[in-house]
Formats: C-alpha cells, structure tokens, sequence
C-alpha cells in the first residue's frame, strides 16, 4: 500500500503550527497463542508504527495508518486479545519534535543498515572479485531484494529521514553492475553529455518531505531550468503521472548518478555554468551524501536551518517553497561575495 504524505497540522489563531495529531494503538494480548506477540510486533514494525510504551503504538494521523491500525486491531481481537485506536494531540510525555526525531532516528538507522548491505554485494562483485564474489545472475537477486527493501522503508519514512540518499547512490551503482556484467558504473551525466531541454511550465514531481536536495533542485530547476515550474509529490517513480518529470527518485534521468546528488546531476545535464553554482552544489552534496568530499564550512549551518524548517512546516508543498527561498537567498549573498571578489562591486 502506498504511503501519502503526511498531512499538515492544524494552525493556531497565531499561525504557527498547532499540535500535530497522533494515531495511539493500545493493545492487551493473551498468553496464547504464545506466537501472537511475535507475530503483532512485526506487523507494528511494517507498518512503521514507534514505540511509546510497553503495547502503545504511535503513526501520524493520516488515512493509511487508521487503516493499517484498524486492520491490527481486528486481528488483535479475533486471537482473544484487546486493541484500542485513538487519536491524540500529543502522545503522552512525548513532544511533537520529540517523537518525530524518534521516527528519523529510526528509520535513518535502517537505511544506514541498507547502504551497508548494499556496499558489501558492492564489494562481492567488483570486477576484481568476480570469481570469488558475486555472480552477475547474482547481482541482480540481490539488488531486486534491496530495491524492495528500500521501497519498504519509503512507505513509513513519513518525516523525510537521513540516509535515503546514500541508499540510492550505491543502489545505482550495483544496478550498473548487475546489468553491465563489470561494465563500470555510469558517468555522472547521464545524458552523454548533451544539453536537455524541457518545456516551460512543467509539473516536477519529488518525494515527500523534501530535503537538502529536492529543496536546492526545485529552486535550481525554477531559477535556470524551468521559471514557471509547479511541483508536486509522489511516493515512487510508479505515482508520478506520465506528463510530470521526475527528479530525485531512483532510476530517473535527473537524480543520483554516479557519486554525485541530484543538485550536481541538473547543472550537469543542463550545462549550468553559473560561477555560483559549484558553490551550491558543494553544500548540497555534502549534506546530502555525508561523504565530506567537498568540506563545505557552509554544512553545519544551512543543515540546521533546513532540519528547522522541517519541522516548522509540516505540509510538503509550503516546506519546499521555504527551501526555495533560502536558497535563494544563499545564491544572493554567494553572488555578491562573488562579484566583489572579481572587483565588480555590489
């Protein structure tokens, strides 16, 4: 079942965001069947339910996890036991920032996990260690394994965590390998070097809970590639509709390639030679990838100013608009140290 977006709090007569709204699954289980326990706990775990207590659940408050709860708690009472759904303006002790830090955490622990395993096949099948490693015929089980181990995550990834990117970098990477049979992995543009054009005025469909790099590609694509762009969000490649242009979703046209994020793979594509933009781009892939390949002394600071706005907006659309305009304005104020640096003034 596929995941929408979470949707955006209530707001106070002040206009900030009100408390957001919780899902609280409580659940009394008997001592038979003895495999019950089990059996709930990973259904809780699937459905990307966090833990609050011993049997208190907690999901946002959106249809698909009344739904998923509503379904637990039939299954909860059909085998004798007891189960509960509510929904709450606060879960207990826990903060709203709280709780969801607590479901990042989570699931940015899981993809951490991914990205290893996904590195190790790397490793297995290098060219180097074909013999030894992993088949080709190999290669591809595994990364049809992970590819559904990443889909998996993504559904109850609702807060945008930490380490989705890495995942697809590496993912790309051994999808390279299983279909080039030690072919090595794609260049960084994967357009072979030509200049894409797109039209003007084009839906660019991202994944929810924008990050560093959907925020710094919706405005890149806005300020030098598409100026009357609307952008929207879909769970995967398969929701985004057939007139809309994906970007930074796995095996797209304008997303990771080879080491580089998404920010890096439009400059490239759309051979942006703006002096500004390498700039940019270094934050943005250092953020993004956490590989300190450019030691961008910017990271720290524009990384807390994106986590603030994640959790101030709490709706997909207004979040990556703020995003936009930060970078924006990150692009003034490069521009004019730019200008002043060639002695052309303010």
């Amino acid at each position: 079942m596929k995941r929408s977006r979470v949707e955006p709090a209530d707001t106070s007569a002040s206009g900030l965001p009100a408390a957001r709204r919780w899902l609280l699954f409580v659940h009394q289980l008997p001592s038979h069947p003895s495999n019950l326990r089990v059996t709930t706990w990973r259904r809780l775990q699937q459905i990307g339910a966090m833990p609050l207590k011993q049997a208190v659940y907690a999901l946002p408050d959106t249809a698909e996890a009344r739904e998923d709860f509503e379904w637990l708690k039939t299954e909860v009472k059909a085998a004798g036991g007891d189960a509960t759904v509510f929904a709450a303006a606060n879960a207990d002790a826990w903060g709203d920032d709280e709780l969801i830090e607590a479901f990042r955490s989570t699931r940015q622990t899981s993809y951490e996990a991914l990205a290893r395993d996904v590195e190790q096949a790397l490793k297995r099948s290098s060219p180097g260690r074909r013999r030894r490693g992993t088949r080709a015929p190999a290669v591809a089980r595994l990364l049809g394994i992970f590819k559904e181990r990443l889909e998996a995550l993504e559904r109850i990834d609702f807060f945008g965590s930490g380490g989705r990117d890495r995942v697809l970098t590496v993912l790309r990477q051994l999808d390279d390998r299983a279909a080039g049979s030690g072919r090595p992995v794609r260049d960084a543009d994967p357009s072979g070097g030509r200049r894409a054009v797109v039209g003007q005025g084009r839906v660019w469909v991202t994944r929810r809970r924008p990050g560093v790099d959907r925020m710094a590609s919706a405005w890149l694509i806005r300020r030098f590639i598409d100026p009357d762009a609307r952008f929207d969000f879909a769970a995967d490649r398969a929701g985004v509709p057939e007139h809309a242009i994906a970007y930074d979703m796995f095996d797209v046209e304008f997303s990771h390639h080879g080491g580089n994020c998404t920010f890096e793979t439009l400059c490239s594509v759309f051979g942006l030679d703006d002096p500004v933009l390498p700039r940019i781009a270094a934050i943005v892939h250092d953020l993004d990838l956490k590989d300190g390949r450019f030691g961008a002394p910017e990271c720290s600071t524009v990384g807390a100013m994106i986590e603030g706005l994640q959790l101030a907006y709490p709706d997909d659309a207004a979040l990556l608009e703020r995003g936009m305009t930060m970078f924006e304005s990150l692009y003034r104020s490069f521009e004019r140290s730019e200008r002043s640096r060639r002695g052309k003034g303010p």
